[in-house]
Parts: C-alpha cells; structure tokens; sequence
C-alpha cells in the first residue's frame, strides 16, 4: 500500500483506493442516496456486482455526483456460469453503470475448473481490450487461483474475501500476498464482534469507534476493504482512517483474534 495515497497498487499501472464503499443488499432509492453520500465525504472507490442487482442505482449516484469517471474506481463482479457469455454480461454491466469500462471486473465465487478457466479467459481477452482495467477474484481460495494461472499464465490483481481480525488467517494472506494478488476484504464489520473488550479498549485509546479500528486495521496490514452502511454518520466514519494508527502490540493483539 502507498501510504502518501492511500492506495494499493494491482498488476501493471492500475491502483486501487484501499477503503472502499460497499453496496451489497442495498437496492432503490437507499442505494443511490447512500452512493452519493458515500461520494460526498471522500469515497473514490465503489464495489457492486451483477447479482446485487443494483448496479443502475450505483450508475445514476455516480453521474450525478458530478466526479469524472476517472475519479472513481469501479469494481462490479460476473457470476461464474456466465462462462461463453461474458462479454453481453459485461456489457449490461456497463450500460447500467453508464461508463465504457470498470476499473476491475471480478468472477464472484469458485466454478468447476473448465468453466472457471474457460470464464477467466474470456475477462483476459476483455481486459486486453481495455473494457476491464483490472481482472480478478472473489471467494477464491489460493488452490483455485493456482488453477486458472496454470492454465492462463494470468494471474488475478485482487481476490475479495470475507474478512476481519476475527477471521484473520495469516497463512491464507501470505499465500495471496505471494502470488502478488491483493487481498481485498468484504463484510469487515459484520464479521467483526464490535462489543469485544480489546476493540472498545483500543477505541478508546484512540479517541476512535470500534468499528474505526477494525477497519484500520485492515489499511495498516494493507489489505482492501469495503465497509457498508446507509446511515450518513456511519458512512463519514468509516472512511476517516488515516488520522490515527495502531501500534505493533495492538495489530498484534487484533492478529490474535483470529485464532492461532
């Protein structure tokens, strides 16, 4: 991660915001009201996906924010057996979101190997054409990713899992981290006990929410991640990150929540 821009940097020049908005179960009138907000207090990353079925909402909140396009990094992810026709999915995708590319196109789970590798190639040759600036994963474990490389010679820039100190797994991000995939983690605060003692005893050294910590956390190991809310406080503090750190003992006290 670039500490100076808060961003982390995915294969060849592409670099991704490392705090992120997500959208996932938000629909309608919330959705495009909590996109704007998300886009008013300083998001410049948004994450949807084909089967949230919302990215029209995420699309009209974008517009009308005013932000050029290039402003905003846009991640939306293909379902995996939407092997052989990737192209009309994405280009759906596109025409809902109102732009002529995502900054990164994700498949969102596991697929069977022959359709796993046969979608992968078809969002390589797409990425090649500029359609998808970055091409990844999500729900990958690092044997699947193992697999589509093996047979692609592409590896993917990000693999989004759900993700939190308590579900902190040390080897699973080295793995990652050694194929040069970003790990991007999704679902942070609703996989985290926010009531925990050493959360509330951390915050309130910090002058912090627990929540604020726990997404912390995550930029200083620096992995991804997409908090979600609706609600506009919650929305602003989850992005305000950066005027605090954790130290050595405390990341490490956070690492052991996961488990040994």
């Amino acid at each position: 991660m670039d500490e100076t821009t808060h961003e982390a940097h995915l294969s060849g020049s592409e670099r991704m915001p490392v705090v992120g908005f997500g959208t996932w179960q938000i629909r309608g009138d919330a959705c495009i009201r909590a996109v704007g907000e998300a886009l008013s207090v300083g998001y410049r990353h948004l994450d949807t996906a084909t089967v949230y079925e919302n990215e029209d909402e995420v699309g009209w909140a974008l517009e009308a924010s005013g932000l050029d396009r290039s402003a905003v990094f846009v991640t939306t992810k293909v379902p995996p057996f939407a092997a052989g026709k990737a192209r009309s999915v994405l280009e759906q995708s596109l025409a809902r979101l109102r732009t002529d590319y995502v900054d990164l196109w994700l498949i969102h789970w596991p697929e069977d190997l022959a359709g796993g590798v046969a979608l992968w190639e078809e969002m390589i040759a797409l990425h090649r054409e500029g359609r998808a600036r970055a091409i990844g994963v999500s729900n990958f474990e690092a044997e699947a990713i193992d697999k589509i490389v093996a047979a692609t010679g592409v590896v993917p820039a990000v693999d989004q899992i759900r993700w939190s100190p308590f579900l902190y797994d040390a080897l699973e991000a080295a793995r990652l981290a050694e194929r040069g995939v970003v790990l991007e983690g999704y679902s942070p605060l609703k996989e985290s006990f926010l009531f925990s003692s050493t959360l509330a005893e951390m915050a309130g050294h910090h002058g912090v929410t627990p929540a604020q910590v726990v997404l912390r956390w995550h930029v200083q190991h620096g992995f991804v991640v997409i908090p979600k809310s609706v609600t506009p406080s919650r929305i602003a503090e989850n992005i305000d990150l950066f005027g605090f750190a954790l130290d050595d003992e405390e990341m490490g006290r956070l690492d052991s929540l996961g488990g040994p």
